[in-house]
């Protein structure tokens, strides 16, 4: 296994779409394996390959306390139950060091392929959701602080970009 780098906002590469994975093979089984190596030691509850600059559709989620309960979701699809919103605390690995609040689903199902490539069905809520629906976002280019305000955005963007500047 491997740990890959993380990208980090502002950088472009964050916001690019992520292709759906045609054939679930040994090379994904690989890339999901480091993913959630990248992702504990980071560390971190979620991953999306959008943010170690892969762009395939794949996302790594363990919200466990003890990093015993890995899934990894490929080519996943997410729809909404019902139409209950819960506002939570995000945070994120390409965002370090940022913690604000978003409106999400609270109950949604996602539809996906496991590791394996067998297809599998998920019903969730509290932090499962939310960090599934975080990670999705990732695949489609879009990222927790676009939930916010511009200003606040903005905010965040320069002091990542200074902080960046300062360790190059």
């Amino acid at each position: 296994m491997a740990l890959l780098d993380i990208l980090e906002f502002p950088d472009p590469r964050l916001r690019t779409k992520a292709k759906p994975v045609q054939t679930v093979d040994a090379s994904i089984t690989q890339l999901a394996n480091d993913m959630l190596e990248t992702m504990y030691e980071a560390p971190g509850i979620g991953l999306a390959a959008t943010q170690i600059n892969v762009h395939q559709r794949v996302i790594v989620v363990d919200v466990s306390e003890d990093k015993s309960a890995p899934h990894v979701f490929i080519n996943p699809v997410i729809n909404a139950i019902g139409d209950e919103l819960e506002e939570s605390q995000e945070g994120c690995l390409s965002v370090p060091g940022y913690y604000e609040s978003v409106q999400r689903p609270e109950r949604i199902r996602v539809e996906a392929l496991d590791k394996e490539g067998k297809p599998f069905t998920l019903e969730c809520d509290g932090l499962m959701a939310v960090c599934i629906q975080h990670e999705v976002d990732h695949l489609n280019g879009k990222l927790f602080v676009d939930y916010l305000s511009p200003l606040k955005r903005n905010r965040i963007r320069k002091k990542l970009e200074k902080s960046q500047r300062a360790n190059r």
